[in-house]
């Protein structure tokens, strides 16, 4: 009965007895069978700890464009104004310098319709004005010209009646010493003469000859000292009047540069109200032009900002939305601080896009499907999300190419590959907190492309 001899009960002899003590006293087959089953779970999971798992940097973003102006671009309005009339629609595809709005004038300094003929007219008249000015401050100095060529002349002829009168003074003075010398000798001879009549040698008549001879001498000695006084009176006339002339001359042309200089001055400042007064013809001219908001570039009129006829749109706001048709995707992704210096220019990461179904396992990226290639182009070097950092990837050209229809702004899941780890020391470093293993820009690379093949073949397969 207790199976404890060579010789063992049959079964069917058990079964037929029919005691419970001998059916509660056989085996446990149940419970040895889920704790072989229960073992054989726990090997297989240790076993699984030492299976490879390959570290990646996950994070979600969303598509872009990586050329800014492929980007959603609002259109704003130069000038303030009132809206007259729209000539585009939501959703309605336009070309670069298609009209969509018209915009009339809000402010009165531009209400009058002929003020861009009027400012012309402006222009015009200053510009005659200018140059009358400058006529005038041609002759001013035609003026200056004659004036110093006139003061030279005036001097040259003053300084040569100067050289006469010096000269005349030489000559008079001269003669005034022979007239004197002419006088002594006469009265020398009258002295004589005087004496020898006086002594009865000589006659009355004599003596009388004599005195009149120095008569004559000494009104010849006088009259040539007046002329010597006279010609030094005009030898200091000639002075003063080349000091005059010179003194004349130089007040006539300062006066003349003066009336020059203010001529100038003037046209100067023609010339600068001119500038301005061109200034606000060409802003009035612009300024017109503004009326009509044109497409800076061509694309769809994705979202209208003003609605409405009659509103009034300040100056700078945006009126309306503009998404380009054949944008250049790419993909924003947002990385942990812990995580930038993992990543590089040039590598590559795998993206999970919204909408595109796909089996990822992200540990085991050989065993991934429809997921998309992409290389990263830009990593940021100043966190602008959270303390995140912005890195673009664009599609990879050796890798499928991304959906036609991904939109700017659909969302996106990507990772890239690291090192290769057991699942044991994966699960470690994430309870640690620890950053994963850095491979090197040429290992990274490498790894990605492999596991790029290996989906490639279970595709084909």
């Amino acid at each position: 009965m207790l199976n404890i001899s060579d010789n063992k009960i049959p079964d069917n002899v058990i079964k037929n007895v029919g005691y419970i003590s001998i059916e509660k006293a056989k085996s446990p087959t149940v419970l040895t069978k889920f704790s072989r089953v229960l073992y054989t779970i726990m090997v297989i999971i240790f076993l699984m700890l030492f299976l490879p798992w390959t570290q990646n940097i996950r994070s979600n973003g969303v598509v872009t464009s990586f050329l800014p102006e492929d980007r959603p671009q609002t259109v704003n309005t130069i000038i303030p104004g009132k809206i007259e009339k729209w000539y585009v629609q939501e959703g309605q595809y336009v070309n670069k310098g298609d009209t969509i709005i018209h915009l009339s004038e809000v402010k009165d300094s531009y209400f009058d319709p002929q003020l861009l003929n009027r400012s012309q007219e402006q222009v015009a008249a200053k510009e005659q004005s200018l140059k009358s000015t400058r006529n005038k401050a041609d002759a001013l100095l035609k003026q200056i010209n004659a004036l110093e060529q006139a003061n030279v002349l005036s001097i040259e002829k003053a300084k040569n009646k100067l050289r006469q009168a010096e000269l005349k003074v030489q000559s008079d003075s001269m003669d005034m010493l022979a007239a004197k010398v002419d006088q002594s000798i006469a009265k020398e001879q009258l002295e004589r003469q005087q004496a020898l009549f006086e002594k009865g040698l000589k006659s009355l008549t004599e003596l009388e000859q004599r005195k009149i001879k120095y008569q004559d001498a000494t009104a010849k000695a006088i009259s040539a000292e007046n002329k010597f006084l006279a010609s030094k009176n005009e030898l200091l006339n000639a002075r003063i009047e080349l000091n005059s002339i010179q003194a004349d001359y130089t007040d006539k042309i300062a006066k003349a540069q003066s009336d020059y200089n203010s001529t100038l001055a003037y046209a100067f400042d023609t010339e600068g109200a001119i500038a301005k007064m061109k200034n606000d013809l060409a802003n009035y001219t612009i300024r017109s032009g503004n009326y009509y908001i044109l497409a800076p570039k061509s694309g769809y009129v994705i979202k209208a900002l003003k609605a409405g006829i009659g509103e009034i749109i300040k100056e700078g706001e945006a009126v309306v939305t503009i998404v380009d048709k054949n944008s250049v995707n790419a993909v924003e992704l947002y990385v942990k601080t812990m995580d930038v210096p993992l990543l590089h220019k040039g590598a590559k990461v795998r993206l999970q896009f919204d909408g595109w179904p796909a089996l990822v396992f992200s540990g085991w990226p050989g065993s991934s499907f429809g997921t998309f290639g992409g290389i990263i182009q830009v990593v940021d070097y100043v966190s602008t999300n959270g303390g995140k950092y912005r890195i673009l990837v664009t599609p990879d050209p050796d890798d499928i190419p991304w959906p036609e229809q991904l939109r700017i702004g659909g969302g996106v899941y990507g990772w890239a590959l690291l090192n290769d780890v057991p699942i044991w020391y994966e699960i470690w470093r994430q309870l640690n907190g620890f950053p994963p293993d850095w491979l090197g820009e040429n290992e990274a690379d490498t790894k990605v492309e492999k596991s790029i093949k290996e989906v490639d073949k279970k595709a084909e397969f």
